[in-house]
């Protein structure tokens, strides 16, 4: 009687130990705190309601790329949330880039790489905005994972969450988030592009408007690897009429 009931015991036990130590598991999902579970949820309705209030406006766009440091392109924007939720935007004033100097190979040579520079910093800027419009469905992936963690910050009424592998394999995303103002204040992130060798850091700050509404007010996109920078800032919000 007594090894019948342990040969029944004895494989559930071990199957339920294991499925302890899977990630993403049930039980580990369960374990998940109060707290956590909360401040997603707060994170998530707010960077909805937000985006449904920034359709109503429209506002202006700089993005600059920079190469070691110096200044290479600056452009201006028209930007409004199109029919779909995604940015429409207008470059506002387009300049021709001028003629490279020197002779037709030394032109060729230079217009190559300009075009590469400009290709990749469009590239990673696509990545910055990536990670600053923020991802229900991600990051209920993530928590769902066991990938999100919350710990408190030095200033007051704020709180961190750190994402792990949110949109790729080995990325690391910080929200902070203001509990009082129910309002993201910084995206930080480690990411890449196509490899983990070719390493991408953003820093995104949002600021309100008079009516409350968050938005993106800097995002600092960064490629490591080519030592190329793109800073994208928005400012002068306003109705669509």
């Amino acid at each position: 009687m007594h090894k019948s009931i342990a040969r029944i015991i004895r494989p559930a036990l071990i199957t339920a130990l294991a499925v302890s130590t899977l990630p993403g598991s049930i039980l580990q999902i369960g374990a998940q705190s109060p707290e956590l579970q909360q401040r997603l949820a707060d994170i998530k309705q707010s960077s909805a309601a937000n985006k449904q209030a920034l359709a109503r406006y429209m506002w202006s766009e700089q993005q600059t790329i920079s190469l070691k440091g110096e200044v290479k392109k600056t452009q201006q924007f028209q930007v409004r949330i199109g029919p779909d939720g995604q940015q429409q935007k207008v470059e506002l004033n387009p300049q021709a880039a001028p003629p490279p100097s020197g002779g037709r190979l030394k032109q060729h040579v230079v217009a190559k790489k300009t075009e590469e520079f400009e290709v990749y910093g469009q590239q990673i800027a696509a990545l910055g905005r990536q990670y600053a419009q923020i991802d229900p469905q991600a990051l209920d992936q993530a928590y769902q994972r066991g990938d999100i963690s919350v710990q408190p910050n030095g200033a007051a009424g704020t709180v961190s969450l750190i994402v792990k592998n949110y949109l790729k394999s080995g990325d690391s995303m910080t929200l902070v988030f203001n509990q009082q103002q129910k309002a993201l204040q910084a995206v930080q992130v480690a990411s890449y592009l196509s490899a983990p060798s070719d390493a991408v850091t953003i820093a995104v700050q949002f600021a309100k408007l008079p009516d409350g509404t968050n938005h993106v007010s800097t995002n600092q996109i960064n490629g490591v690897s080519k030592q190329l920078g793109v800073m994208i800032q928005n400012s002068s919000y306003q109705p669509v009429s």
